[in-house]
């Protein structure tokens, strides 16, 4: 730890990600545990955080107040859940620092609220914090422009362990928002996501979401535009959490010294 390292604070402390990004920021340069943060009346609270990640004792026992925790921080990590992470971001702002936003399933008001504490705060928020899959955004849009609708139909298919709770993935709207920007097109209205009994002939230009579930899958993902008598597949593979924690950690270097504003990782890794 040195004196100018990033005072970082984790929510939701006790989870898979909390834990992995309480791991990662042991292992990071420029950055330091400041807080970590479990709701109020968790088992978790008044424990070491660095003894619940598997990551030695640190002397910070985990918090149910991020209030007094934000105050001397500069910067929270969030992959906790919509209603928590619209909480965290009006404190965030308030306190004026960054706000890493990893949480998926969010609604379209929450994104508004998200947006609005833009204006104090530093946001950077995305369905997925890894280079590769950001990077597999930006081909994904590209591929779509190339490929005209006409002939070219795009199906996003997603796996996951059984234990989330959302469907289709952050990173499949990711993917599937990349396809709709390539192809301009509105994804909202243009997509499908439920395929069941006799549904008729594939609709033109629309674009297919396949999700499964099982195991202890950390994320596959695959883009496939299929034409007439071809295939071609834009495909990622996660294998640890680690990968998310590491870019989230990176977006918040990054957010450090940026004007308030709402951020992607497209922009913290210069592909925007």
């Amino acid at each position: 730890m040195t004196a100018n390292d990033m005072k970082l604070v984790v929510v939701g402390a006790a989870g898979r990600m909390g834990q992995t990004l309480i791991r990662v920021i042991q292992e990071m340069p420029g950055v330091t545990l400041h807080a970590a943060i479990e709701r109020e009346g968790s088992n978790f609270v008044g424990r070491d955080a660095g003894e619940l990640a598997g990551a030695g004792t640190l002397g910070i026992p985990v918090t149910d107040d991020p209030l007094k925790a934000f105050l001397d921080a500069e910067g929270v990590l969030d992959f906790t859940a919509p209603a928590a992470s619209v909480t965290f971001s009006g404190l965030a702002a308030q306190a004026r620092i960054v706000h890493v936003i990893g949480t998926t399933g969010c609604s379209v008001e929450d994104e508004e609220k998200f947006k609005a504490a833009a204006r104090h705060a530093r946001v950077v928020k995305s369905g997925n914090m890894s280079l590769g899959v950001n990077l597999l955004g930006v081909l994904t849009r590209q591929a779509a422009k190339a490929l005209p609708a006409s002939g070219w139909d795009i199906e996003v298919v997603e796996m996951h362990h059984k234990h989330k709770v959302d469907a289709p993935s952050g990173t499949a709207l990711l993917l599937g928002e990349a396809a709709a920007q390539g192809r301009g097109i509105d994804l909202a209205s243009q997509s499908v996501r439920v395929r069941d009994g006799h549904t008729g002939a594939r609709p033109a230009g629309t674009i297919g979401f396949a999700t499964l579930r099982g195991g202890s899958v950390v994320g596959d993902h695959s883009v496939l535009f299929a034409g007439e008598g071809e295939l071609v597949t834009l495909s990622h593979s996660a294998r640890d959490r680690s990968i998310f924690a590491r870019g989230a950690v990176a977006a918040a270097l990054w957010a450090r010294d940026k004007k308030p504003g709402f951020y992607s990782m497209l922009d913290v890794l210069g592909l925007s």
